[in-house]
């Protein structure tokens, strides 16, 4: 299998308040952590990206997992999902 090259991306990364805690989700990765606070978020954030691809590498399932995710190889390198918007949608739930 030949070893996949990945230069530095900019993932996209969204942080939000749940209850007392920060969480990280990048859709890119479909992955997310928290932490109690904003800093710790972004450094788990980090941490968890690094493992997350180190385990694709060591099942060999980098490639396919990327695919499914919607990143595109360019020559030897990913590229992720390019985000076109992020807003707020104003929406009426009913529940019960």
């Amino acid at each position: 299998m030949n070893k996949l090259t990945l230069k530095e991306v900019n993932l996209p990364v969204t942080i939000f308040k749940e209850g007392k805690n920060y969480v990280a989700y990048s859709p890119a990765l479909d992955l997310s952590t928290s932490a109690s606070t904003y800093k710790k978020a972004q450094t788990r954030f980090s941490e968890i990206v690094e493992i997350f691809f180190d385990e694709l590498s060591e099942m060999g399932t980098l490639e396919s997992v990327l695919s499914s995710l919607g990143w595109q190889k360019v020559k030897s390198s990913w590229q992720p999902p390019v985000v076109i918007s992020n807003y707020t949608q104003p929406t009426n739930l009913s529940y019960a």
